[in-house]
């Protein structure tokens, strides 16, 4: 048997912290020498983060890029690493990964398939390199090989797909197995989203498995630059076997999976294949660089994928431990001490509420209070629920229009999340607005002929309060708005949007009363459900802006929120036309009649188009589905268009038809 250990790191980083990029690839070198790892895959762009923008096209980063890539290589001794940066060539700008072992630089492999689709713009930045390609790099300290290339090192041939690589049709790994390689790394920055976790690891294992290699697949950790979360995940896979899996949503900054693979076995498996292409294989590209293999330590791959992944309710795990590390990572790289939420005791505000004091519990079950105390900031580590206290605090803003219930609902909860809760009585400051406008245009508001302007300026005067409760404690405002009131702007502009950061955005309102209705019986493995929840859960969503006796509810203003999440999916998801909209909610929707669902189809398109400049303007949001609505990262549409009309009328004639 020739037997050598593997492995693959997850790393938080953040794009341009030098300092803390490169303590935490340290880091992960130093463990994995101590557990006697020999080839070790970081993840994509972990020099300077992967989502540096148009950073990248700065020469001062790249150069300071390559600084760190040299300060890093006396941390190689004894093992093969790959370190991504960005590299210009023949003035082409490329994403590409250094392999060094030993302490020294063997050659750079650039990215030859570039991310295009959903958030990823990397051709504004990047070149795709040609399969097959392969020049020199000149370096300030040396000329070194650089394109598509493999490496022999001491006799193990070892070769890149770099993140997208892996995703199309004519992977680069194909030719890899041609040129007999015995390992594939794959270092990338794979976003979470909703499932996507398991395509990953079906490409990691049919690519060890039909390219008979083992395979080493890493990815970025945590919320990197804002938006997109990054769930770890580590993968290595030998001959179509998982042998070694990495624990996702992990609040430590690097996390290690290694595994002892057999070489023999896979050579053998490659043997077996038949493959003719292999011995005709061009050895051009391949680099030899000496390299002592010593004898690994007969042990177990490590494995630490949660338990939770193989329950019943992976949605709402992945939710809510997608939201909870991107909450604590975005309070600490945006130094802020903590998170002010106005809850109004309905759905949206209580959800909000309720990750961040889950984003504690899970920080505190793996970090422990004092290390998760002294990563956020905090002096020192209190109980969970004194942290939470320390760091929530929610707001009852009441009107004339708030009811008791809504009022106990939020008190109720804020108890027993932990969180400090306020009540501000806002009636004087809607009256006084009333007030000034009324006597500027000499006639007296009422709610037949004023009901929009009425009721957003009680969503509005909310706003400054809870800002300057946020500023007085440098915490950051978190709006409450969810991805179904984005679709048809049902949110107040400077009211309910307000906030530094919007964390459920990017989630529909129907999954959001699931997941809350969970979370009052079952919540996540290893926690307690909040029972408390149920004053939340047994209301109908309601904005409360209308006076009582109207029965205001959401769904009356707008329609039934599974069949606008349907709506929204066909119209902006799946592109249809008003018409075809309507024929596809006819099918999925039967037990409401045409007309009715004629009159919502019209209604979306028509609020969609007109509200476009609110989506513009919201704060960042997470990215948790890909298909969301965000206009900076998936959804573009223009903010002044024709609005569908003549579609619209089409579809009203095909009714009366």
């Amino acid at each position: 048997m020739k037997l050598i250990k593997v492995g693959a790191a997850i790393l938080n980083q953040t794009p341009l912290d030098w300092i803390g990029n490169q303590a935490h690839i340290v880091q992960a070198i130093r463990q994995a020498c101590t557990d006697g790892v020999r080839v070790l895959c970081l993840p994509e762009m972990c020099l300077c983060g992967y989502g540096c923008e148009d950073a990248f096209l700065s020469p001062g980063m790249r150069r300071m890029a390559r600084r760190v890539l040299l300060e890093i290589l006396p941390e190689t001794h004894g093992l093969a690493v790959s370190l991504g940066l960005p590299v210009l060539h023949r003035n082409r700008l490329y994403n590409a990964v250094c392999l060094v072992a030993d302490g020294r630089i063997v050659g750079f492999t650039a990215k030859q398939n570039l991310a295009r689709e959903g958030l990823h713009y990397e051709p504004r930045w990047f070149n795709a390199w040609p399969a097959g390609a392969r020049d020199t790099l000149v370096y300030e300290d040396g000329v070194y090989p650089f394109g598509d290339l493999i490496y022999n090192l001491g006799g193990v041939r070892l070769g890149f797909e770099i993140c997208e690589d892996a995703w199309v049709a004519r992977r680069p790994g194909g030719n890899l197995n041609d040129r007999g390689v015995d390992l594939i790394l794959n270092p990338s920055a794979s976003h979470f989203a909703f499932g996507k976790h398991e395509i990953r690891k079906r490409f990691v294992l049919e690519g060890s498995r039909a390219f008979g290699v083992t395979y080493v697949y890493s990815n970025l950790l945590g919320n990197e630059a804002g938006r997109a979360i990054y769930d770890g995940g580590a993968l290595i896979a030998s001959g179509g076997t998982m042998v070694a899996e990495g624990p996702r949503f992990s609040f430590k900054d690097f996390r290690l999976a290694n595994a002892i693979i057999d070489l023999d076995k896979t050579r053998m498996q490659q043997s077996r294949s038949g493959n003719s292409n292999a011995s005709l294989s061009n050895e051009t590209g391949c680099i030899e660089c000496p390299f002592e293999w010593l004898e690994p330590v007969d042990e177990a791959a490590r494995c630490e994928s949660g338990a939770w992944e193989r329950g019943d309710h992976v949605k709402e795990e992945e939710f809510t431990r997608a939201v909870a590390l991107g909450l604590f990572d975005y309070l600490r790289k945006s130094r802020s001490r903590g998170f002010v939420v106005s809850l109004s005791g309905g759905t949206d505000s209580a959800a909000v509420a309720c990750l961040v004091e889950l984003m504690v519990q899970l920080g505190c079950c793996e970090l422990g209070r004092e290390d998760f105390s002294q990563k956020i900031g905090l002096d020192q580590g209190g109980s969970g629920s004194e942290l939470v206290k320390e760091l929530l605090t929610c707001v009852y803003q009441a009107t004339a229009n708030s009811s008791e219930t809504t009022h106990s609902a939020a008190e109720e909860l804020a108890g027993a999340l932990g969180a400090r809760f306020i009540t501000f009585d806002v009636e004087g400051i809607v009256r006084a607005y009333t007030a000034l406008v009324e006597n500027a245009i000499e006639r007296k508001l009422n709610w037949e002929d004023d009901d929009i302007a009425l009721q957003n300026i009680q969503a509005r005067v909310r706003a400054p309060g809870v800002w300057m409760l946020a500023n007085l404690k440098n915490a950051l405002l978190l709006a409450t708005s969810n991805r179904s009131e984005a679709a048809v702007g049902y949110a107040t502009m400077d009211g309910d949007t307000c906030g530094g950061l919007s964390p459920i955005a990017g989630i529909d309102k129907a999954f959001l009363r699931e997941w809350l209705r969970w979370l009052e019986t079952e919540g996540p493995v290893g926690l307690r459900a909040i029972p408390t929840l149920n004053m939340v859960n047994r209301q109908q969503p309601t904005a409360e802006l209308r006076p009582l006796t109207a029965g205001q509810t959401d769904e009356s203003d707008l329609m039934p929120y599974d069949l606008l999440d349907a709506v929204e999916r066909a119209a902006i998801r799946d592109k249809m036309t008003p018409p075809e909209v309507l024929k596809a909610m006819q099918s999925s929707f039967k037990h409401y009649g045409r007309d009715q669902l004629a009159l919502w189809v019209e209604r979306f398109f028509g609020l969609w188009s007109r509200n476009q400049w609110k989506r513009e303007r919201y704060a960042p949001s997470f990215h948790l589905d890909d298909e969301n609505l965000d206009p900076k990262t998936w959804c573009r549409f223009p903010i002044l268009s024709g609005g569908f009309e003549r579609e619209l009328n089409e579809m009203k004639k095909n009714i009366q038809s």
